[in-house]
């Protein structure tokens, strides 16, 4: 029983410290479309919600988003906490700590500040990027290494966490046509991304609230030590003024994790559950 708890402690470690920063990370862009436009706020202050993270029966960790006001050099801004923690025999073998947080401006979206804390069996980073959207710089700021290091970053930048919200507000879903692709502008860590992302339609997925109409769609990975393919991540949107992101499956080499949404609150506007479970 101890062997095995190490050997499934041990793959959970895997997927959790290699893996779910990388797919939280599409989880949190997966609104994209080729156009976007004005529309009625999708979110606001006090909104919360937590993700279980599970491979099988087995619960790898918990993850929390939730919507605060801020302030950055005098401009009034959203703060986000995003925070992720090991549970269950994951947490007896190697315990996990993430802290994740983004300040963006209001009115326009961009962001402001990026902060990633974790702690991860020991291993810790302390780093901030602040973003200068005029000069087109990112600062990076490694706290536990007392080293700053500017990089240059395009037009639109957004960071992972920043994006999510960005495009709730902005992107125009019903306009979105199965196939569509897009390429965004991502800066994270000390990395510009070029992301890919394809519509694959709307379906109703079965959830612990109940029935959801979903947008769905499909992220292109790069394949290698973790991911089958470069098709791998297929995430779920809520089909309705919130954009709730519902459910995420990647499908691994050792078999495939799944993030579902497991509790919310302060939503702007009503959750659309066709079927009370």
């Amino acid at each position: 029983m101890i062997t095995f708890g190490i050997v499934i402690a041990n793959l959970l470690l895997r997927i959790n410290i290699y893996t779910m920063k990388k797919i939280l990370l599409f989880v949190f862009i997966a609104l994209l479309s080729l156009q976007t436009k004005a529309q009625e706020p999708a979110f606001d202050s006090g909104e919360w919600f937590k993700f279980r993270i599970h491979y099988g029966m087995f619960t790898a960790s918990y993850a929390t988003m939730q919507v605060q006001d801020g302030v950055v050099n005098g401009k009034e801004m959203y703060h986000i906490k995003g925070r992720g923690k090991s549970t269950g025999l994951l947490s007896l073998f190697f315990k996990v700590d993430d802290d994740y947080q983004t300040y963006f401006d209001k009115k326009t979206g961009a962001p402001a500040k990026f902060i990633r804390r974790i702690d991860e069996g020991g291993h810790t980073k302390d780093i901030q990027i602040d973003f200068d959207h005029d000069k087109k710089i990112a600062l990076v700021n490694d706290k536990k290494h007392q080293v700053k290091t500017s990089y240059a970053i395009k037009n639109g930048t957004q960071d992972m966490m920043s994006a999510f919200y960005y495009l709730r507000n902005n992107v125009d879903t019903k306009s979105l046509v199965i196939g569509e692709e897009v390429k965004i502008n991502m800066f994270f860590d000390r990395e510009n991304f070029d992301f890919k992302l394809k519509f694959l339609g709307r379906e109703m997925i079965d959830t612990k609230f109940g029935k959801v109409a979903s947008l769905k769609f499909r992220p292109y990975v790069q394949s290698g030590r973790v991911f089958k393919e470069k098709e791998s991540l297929t995430v779920w949107i809520s089909d309705d003024k919130n954009k709730v992101p519902v459910r995420l499956q990647a499908d691994l080499a050792v078999g495939s994790i799944k993030a579902d949404l497991e509790a919310y609150k302060g939503l702007k506007h009503s959750f659309k559950i066709v079927v009370i479970n």
